[in-house]
């Protein structure tokens, strides 16, 4: 019998003592939209030869992933770690950088690999761009990666209609995985420092809305910076909201959280090596079945099985919060959609500056008059901020010095370091400047007359330091 204790203690072990350990290392994963620009399908055939283009010129990439028709979707190097993968279709490329305590030698990696990658599409007619939603996604397959992960995945999403009893509105859109990207963060948290930099990192969502939001859904939703958000948020994923989003609570201790995660659900477990589907239910309410009826994929079907909870398939909890505890003892960062290409390292600069200034900018943001103590909590004021039009109660000019103030702390966190990585922020500040975000430029710029294709090129530049 798999007790209440069981859970906890497994929970802890699993996300909270890895953080027992001091490290101060930095990851970064960039997932970036494939194009074709003669408006036809990303061309799956351009994408393995480009892969396998990539292997020869990088010689230390080995092939880690490979697909059921046999194409490689998935490269690691050894001797770094770094990881070039396709993220749940070959619509969309991932660049997902081994750890670093310097983002210097990660921005060299990435552009030596970006800059390859784009010229080998472009022979083709295909290209790279740094948005978060796909601006040709209308003209591709919405065609999972034939793998145990993608497809357990995608069979996920796309079972919404058995879920119409629940009290939420479902989008139309299972397939967003393969046509929205995101710009993610992975710092080392030690453990006295946990609870506060979830808290702080949590009630700044609203500045990063303004600051970071690029994922508009082009000829569908020209009015919302972030679309992605949405795309969570009304998914299977979405279906207990404790697995996406914020957190909306202040946590007094790793207790608090530690019942926070016991309130999520787990959809998924895996038995000899393949993934199994069940209904999307609580933690608490799936280790108490005897037996839990699920779907596994089985030479080209689903058929059901049946499977008997363990204890070790919390190891397969699957959140997707916009910060989220890690079994590697990281707090990762998922709410900043892809950024235009050549401003990519400002994400990680940002984070890693705050993290180094949590009291300072905990203390700024429990002082703030301008979007806080105005009857919204943090949740709802990044829903507002996502638009491309500020709600009336914001002060222009108030927000955007508040927005200021809080890359200011971020610069003085990594002037700090010493290492001069705080050049990476200069794209932050010109936003300020600007009073804009790359997803309301896009949303300006369409309503102007910008071809889209201009916009595909200028986001896909890459611009050196």
């Amino acid at each position: 019998m798999i007790t209440r204790e069981m859970i906890r203690e497994t929970l802890h072990d699993e996300f909270i003592r890895p953080t027992y350990e001091r490290k101060n290392f930095i990851g970064i994963e960039i997932e970036i939209p494939i194009v074709n620009l003669d408006k036809d399908p990303v061309n799956f055939d351009v994408v393995h030869e480009v892969t396998a283009r990539f292997s020869r010129q990088f010689g230390d990439f080995k092939s880690n992933g490979i697909d059921y028709d046999g194409n490689v979707f998935s490269l690691k190097n050894g001797n770094n770690d770094d990881i070039v993968c396709y993220d749940c279709s070959y619509n969309n490329i991932e660049f997902a950088m081994g750890r670093e305590k310097e983002l210097f030698s990660i921005n060299d990696r990435f552009s030596e690999y970006y800059a390859f990658t784009k010229e080998a599409f472009e022979e083709y007619n295909h290209t790279l761009t740094g948005m978060g939603i796909n601006p040709y996604r209308k003209y591709n397959e919405s065609v999972p990666i034939p793998s145990e992960r993608y497809l357990m995945l995608y069979h996920h999403l796309k079972s919404y209609s058995r879920y119409l009893d629940k009290p939420m509105y479902f989008h139309n859109y299972p397939e967003y995985g393969m046509f929205s990207s995101a710009s993610q963060v992975q710092l080392d948290v030690y453990k006295d420092d946990l609870v506060q930099t979830i808290n702080v990192f949590s009630k700044i969502e609203p500045i990063k809305a303004l600051l970071f939001s690029n994922s508009v859904l082009f000829e569908e939703n020209n009015h919302i910076t972030c679309f992605r958000d949405a795309l969570w948020e009304y998914s299977t994923h979405g279906i207990n909201p404790h697995n996406i989003g914020m957190y909306d609570v202040d946590f007094k201790s790793i207790n608090d959280l530690q019942s926070y995660q016991e309130s999520l659900n787990i959809y998924c477990v895996m038995r000899d090596g393949a993934y199994i589907n069940f209904p999307t239910m609580n933690l608490y309410d799936y280790f108490k079945m005897e037996s839990v009826t699920g779907e596994i994929y089985d030479n080209g079907e689903y058929r059901e099985i049946e499977i008997k909870p363990c204890i070790r398939d919390i190891e397969y909890l699957r959140p997707f919060k916009f910060i989220n505890l890690t079994f590697r003892g990281t707090v990762e960062f998922r709410s900043v959609c892809t950024q235009p290409i050549s401003d990519s390292m400002s994400v990680s600069a940002f984070h890693l500056g705050l993290n180094g200034r949590l009291d300072e900018l905990e203390e700024l943001i429990n002082n703030d008059d301008v979007i806080y103590h105005k009857g919204y909590n943090a949740s709802e004021l990044r829903k507002l901020l996502i638009q491309d039009e500020l709600p009336s109660f914001v002060d222009g000019n108030g927000i955007c010095k508040l927005s200021r103030d809080v890359v200011d702390l971020a610069s003085a966190g990594l002037e700090e370091r010493g290492l001069g990585e705080e050049v990476f922020l200069k794209p932050l500040y010109e936003r300020i400047r600007q009073h804009t975000n790359p997803g309301k430029n896009i949303i300006d710029s369409v309503n102007r007359g910008v071809p889209i294709e201009k916009l595909i090129w200028e986001y896909g530049k890459l611009s050196g330091i």
